[in-house]
């Protein structure tokens, strides 16, 4: 059954919660739908077999289009943070404060109401398990967000994909295998936990973003596969390519996976699953003609594959032409589900569930922007207005290779002023407020502050210029430090630790961590050298950092008090050529 509990079994659900000592949020009646929402990391529209792409084979994906609704005209941004910041409060992404991938510019504002926390309310329990990527600090962490368990990386970016550690609530821990299937593996464990109850999983997986790892059953397929269908302009970095496409194939085997799952448990046709991606293609690879891969706000670098499964709700095969993307899921969601949406703020989106239902007289044309790095684009049913004011008909030129503004002047002055007024609603250009990491709060006493969020100084590198999973090197002066900016929510005694690394060579630093003239010392005493890992994995030489273990060095017990300002790490001493590397500083608030 669909629709509005009676009150007859909303009494039987209350009389069986109490009688099992439940202490939590009321369970939600079994009428209420499972929700299970699968994001992938920069895979293109292009990227599945469904889409027309005859190079690698995505079945099970296809299945969900096949067997429920595909939506043929679905954006998302144009980069990770913002497509997944849209997702969750059903607001452009701008509106939250986002403003980039990494340095605290990914951070969603917190007051903010996530799709996670409207679930909640609702009585459902929910999960994440993989990339989250807006905010890894409590209160903007996935546990401060509505999700009652997180299980993957927290940040944006990973440096190894086999045999090596994800965070489980804040610790730490190590998976065996590759990546995506450890954290498929938690979410079907999540699954198989709550199969009884309404249960809210988000999937969001880390492929096929770089780096290029993947096993080799699923690579082995590509190694030597000439990829008959190409890139538009034939640009195509092969080896990324074929290691894109094999990673998918991994994507496609987990889901299949999890849709077994489903059909095992006997929960196929209360559940409600979807998938999409958060963005364009990472490399030149085929995308049916579309311009502009990942960063780019054209036709390539916001169009999604989505398609969603309800059997018996949404009728199989639908395929739906109107514009739409990821800011509509929220309200889609709760639509379909028979809730209300519990946040105050206007929604940008708008529910699509009638189309995909079929249900739907008449749809008006609307207007969808993208935006990335200041630059804006338009969307309307017919036509795309880029950045430079050139207008293209999507209908007659999918590709984006003739500008028309001049033949259709009153299109191009219309979607002109819709862009400028939606540039000054969204304060494009402004420089965004810069947000403190968070560190203290008693609901989440651990707090991580890993090197991507701490600026250098000096002679002191990064290992990357890109700072997601980067580590601190080349301190190799006293003088130089390093530095967090953080806001202390509870003043008290807090356990703080470094992770380092250091050869023998160079031990006997000593080193201090201070804050608001507070400060506690120690020496580094043992050797930790182990090498980077990363490159035996890859199948094409990456962009970003290359990844080590790293050893605890424990400073004590040091007393913050409740404030903003700079968390500075400085040495000492210097009896060698180097301080040390540095990875993060873990503060923990002492009961």
């Amino acid at each position: 059954m669909y629709g509005i509990i009676n009150v007859m079994a909303h009494a039987i659900i209350i009389m069986a919660t109490l009688v099992a000592g439940f202490s939590g949020r009321l369970l939600a009646a079994s009428a209420q739908p499972n929700i299970i929402v699968i994001l992938s990391d920069d895979q293109g529209w292009g990227d599945l077999s469904i889409s027309g792409n005859t190079n690698l084979s995505t079945p099970n994906i296809d299945a969900l289009a096949t067997e429920g609704a595909r939506f043929d005209r679905f954006y998302v941004s144009p980069v990770c943070s913002p497509t997944r910041a849209e997702f969750l409060t059903g607001r452009f992404h701008l509106r939250s404060g986002i403003a980039g991938t990494s340095a605290g510019t990914e951070l969603m504002g917190l007051d903010e109401h996530t799709i996670a926390e409207t679930f909640q309310d609702a009585g459902y329990t929910t999960g994440v398990f993989g990339k989250w990527h807006n905010g890894s600090q409590y209160p903007y962490h996935p546990t401060g967000r509505g999700f009652d368990t997180f299980y993957g990386l927290p940040t944006g970016h990973w440096g190894q994909y086999f045999d090596w550690f994800l965070e489980r609530n804040g610790a730490m821990e190590r998976f065996d295998g590759f990546v995506i299937d450890a954290i498929t593996d938690n979410a079907m464990q999540f699954i198989d936990d709550n199969q009884s109850r309404p249960f809210f999983c988000y999937i969001p997986y880390n492929t096929p973003h770089s780096p290029m790892q993947v096993p080799d059953k699923y690579y082995e397929k590509f190694e030597d596969n000439p990829l008959p269908m190409r890139h538009r302009d034939k640009k195509e970095n092969m080896l990324h390519a074929r290691a894109a496409l094999a990673m998918c194939e991994n994507i496609d085997w987990n889901v299949g996976r999890v849709t077994d799952q489903l059909e095992r448990l006997g929960i196929a046709e209360q559940t409600i699953i979807m998938y999409f991606s958060d963005n364009g293609p990472n490399g030149a690879r085929w995308n049916d003609d579309m311009k502009g891969r990942k960063g780019s706000t054209d036709e390539g670098g916001v169009r999604s594959p989505f398609m969603i499964r309800w059997p018996g709700k949404i009728p199989a095969g639908t395929v739906v032409r109107e514009l739409s993307g990821a800011i509509d899921l929220l309200p889609t969601l709760v639509d379909l589900a028979g809730i209300n949406h519990t946040g105050t703020k206007p929604l940008d989106g708008i529910s699509v569930a009638p189309l995909m239902k079929q249900t739907a007289q008449q749809w008006p044309d609307r207007l969808y922007f993208s935006h990335w790095s200041g630059r804006v684009t338009v969307r309307s049913r017919q036509y795309r207005l880029d950045n430079n004011g050139q207008l293209f008909d999507m209908y007659a030129d999918p590709g984006q290779r003739n500008d028309v503004a001049k033949e259709h002047p009153g299109v191009a002055s219309r979607l002109s002023a819709a862009q400028a007024e939606w540039r000054k609603q969204m304060r494009v250009g402004e420089k965004p407020e810069a947000r403190p990491f968070p560190v203290g709060y008693t609901e989440y006493p651990t707090t991580w502050l890993p090197s991507r969020d701490g600026i250098e100084h000096g002679e002191i590198k990064r290992s990357n210029r890109f700072p997601n999973d980067s580590f601190f090197h080349n301190w190799v002066r006293q003088q130089d430090t390093i530095t967090w900016d953080i806001a202390v929510e509870n003043d008290g005694a807090y356990e703080a630790i470094v992770y380092y690394t250091c050869p023998a060579s160079d031990v006997g630093s000593t080193v201090a961590l201070e804050f608001q003239g507070s400060s506690i010392q120690g020496r580094v005493n043992q050797a930790f050298d182990p090498p980077d890992v990363g490159a035996e994995d890859d199948r094409v030489g990456r962009q970003e950092s290359y990844v080590k273990l790293f050893d605890e060095l424990p400073l004590g017990t040091m007393q913050l008090k409740r404030g903003r300002g700079q968390l500075t790490l400085r040495a000492l001493d210097m009896p060698g050529k180097q301080i040390m590397d540095v990875r993060a500083i873990r503060l923990r608030l002492l009961p």
